[in-house]
């Protein structure tokens, strides 16, 4: 088998990161009045900054295709370009558009070469799905170097100008113009920015490079109903109806474009669904919590940081407390950015040793998926 290592890292944030009583100067009050869950979902969540790809008007700043592209060129170095990317692996939770494909865009705007361009769409686990798509290509000689890259701008989602037709409509029907808290709850929880990764034959000739040992993804959609979406609404029955299916005089009358949380099934099926997922991985791969030196869990908010915590002790796989490498008090929760954001500051942390393992973790709660994945210092 040959081996695949991750040889450069970057990230890209947009402009300067937006303090909790800042936060709606930049996405605007609903009906002109502050929100009264921002404060519970603040307090729970733990998050202190983050940052959005706009000014304090609410005006775009960067688009998740310029923001993708930033990161890109930022793995460039001496002995790699552009030009020289034969592949790249995309994805997004927050495309700018329907189509063409996030990758494409990306592609077009950096310019370079043809090259192999695919992209992953959904939520939170593109980016493991990415770059696993890469990894694959590249272990079996199809290609000599692959860039994964994730941006999210769900920002655009959260703004308060959004829902304006929702409030109006709900104020003809003399009812209270208050925003459902599954479309409130996501406003202070999302973050913007990027992430990209390098992958090669070889390790870096310096600097920290990581070699991938294993990625395994799963999803439990067959077994439980949607919990986060957009662009469409769940009915009575909890089946999810896309945005095609309603009258164009509801798509924002209802707000069907809000992203939303199901925070009911979240708390239910996140942590367990994951440790069991993780259990059968362990059998697997024969992974033991001393094999793991730096554990690198994507967390939409710290309330699950002790959930995890307490689920992984109970299945005999307790990992202790100072091997967690966590970043979302201080960049948000960047979505499927998240663990590329965590990997790439933990890199050039200076507290890697070669030899060491690191253990990825990434849950998604759209309809319950989860990743995971070995690395190696090198």
């Amino acid at each position: 088998m040959k081996e695949i290592y991750i040889t450069a890292f970057s990230t890209f944030f947009p402009n300067r990161p937006v303090a909790n009583n800042d936060m709606e100067k930049y996405l605007g009050m609903i009906d002109d009045i502050p929100s009264r869950a921002k404060r519970l979902v603040l307090k729970n969540n733990g998050i202190k900054t983050r940052y959005y790809a706009l000014d304090e008007a609410g005006n775009v700043t960067h688009t998740s295709v310029q923001m993708a592209a930033q990161a890109v060129r930022k793995l460039c170095h001496p002995g790699f370009s552009i030009a020289d990317m034969e592949l790249l692996a995309a994805g997004t939770a927050s495309p700018e558009q329907l189509v063409p494909s996030h990758g494409v865009m990306v592609h077009g705007l950096l310019g370079g070469k043809n090259a192999e361009v695919v992209s992953f769409a959904g939520s939170c686990c593109v980016g493991i799905q990415a770059l696993k798509y890469a990894y694959l290509s590249l272990l079996s000689g199809d290609k000599n170097n692959a860039v994964c890259v994730v941006s999210e701008r769900p920002s655009a989602w959260m703004l308060a100008r959004n829902f304006i037709v929702e409030m109006e409509r709900l104020k003809e029907l003399d009812k209270k113009p208050v925003l459902a808290f599954e479309k409130e709850f996501l406003r202070w929880m999302l973050s913007d920015g990027a992430a990209a990764l390098l992958l090669q034959k070889a390790p870096a000739p310096s600097g920290c490079s990581l070699k991938i040992e294993w990625i395994d993804i799963c999803s439990y959609a067959h077994e439980v109903e949607t919990c986060m979406y957009a662009g469409g609404e769940k009915d009575a029955q909890g089946v999810l109806l896309g945005w095609t299916l309603f009258p164009e005089a509801e798509w924002l009358s209802r707000s069907l474009f809000a992203l939303k949380q199901d925070t009911r099934l979240l708390d239910e099926h996140i942590v367990k669904l994951g440790g069991r997922f993780l259990m059968e991985t362990v059998q697997k791969r024969n992974l033991r919590p001393e094999d793991i030196d730096w554990f690198l869990p994507h967390l939409s908010s710290m309330f699950f940081k002790d959930k995890i915590s307490e689920e992984l002790s109970s299945m005999g796989f307790a990992i202790p407390e100072e091997k967690w490498f966590l970043n979302l008090q201080r960049v948000g929760n960047v979505a499927s950015a998240s663990n590329f954001i965590m990997l790439e500051e933990l890199v050039h942390s200076g507290l890697l040793k070669q030899g060491q393992k690191i253990l990825l973790m990434i849950p998604e709660s759209a309809r319950f998926s989860y990743g995971y994945s070995l690395l190696t210092v090198c």
